[in-house]
């Protein structure tokens, strides 16, 4: 039974929290915590201002998010990590082997797609990165 899910990214102020709104928005009635964490995060940063102003126009919001570093312990804890690319699953492993099992792409029911990252890009680049997370966040819904 899935009860934690730990969305990576890197710098934990684009993608992961966003994946993470859309997923604690999405699974609000089933009792599982999702909360993200970044491989190389800019500890203590909020959410991205243009991420941010993509999550509200869908009714999303992070206000009290401050990026944190990625920890052993948190890929222990984590029942499901959901990472973006296949780098970072490398990494995730690299950390915690025994992770393996439980660590896959946020796009793996999407082909195994990966989440380009929009940091430092214009608007349109984490509007369309929010619809890939979008679609893929529904995708796993079926599995939680």
């Amino acid at each position: 039974m899935i009860k934690k899910i730990l969305v990576v990214c890197v710098g934990n102020i684009c993608r992961s929290p966003t994946a993470e709104a859309l997923l604690q928005s999405k699974l609000a009635s089933k009792g599982i915590a999702v909360s993200s964490a970044g491989l190389g995060a800019l500890v203590g940063k909020p959410v991205d201002s243009s991420a941010a102003q993509v999550m509200a126009a869908a009714g999303l919001a992070l206000p009290d998010h401050q990026a944190r570093q990625l920890t052993p312990a948190m890929l222990h804890e984590a029942d499901l990590i959901l990472a973006m690319e296949s780098r970072h699953l490398q990494k995730i492993h690299s950390l915690a082997p025994e992770a393996r099992g439980k660590a896959l792409l946020l796009g793996k029911w999407l082909d195994n797609a990966e989440v380009p990252d929009p940091y430092r890009q214009q608007l349109p680049a984490f509007e369309h990165v929010f619809k890939i997370m979008d679609k893929a966040t529904d995708a796993w819904l079926r599995y939680l």
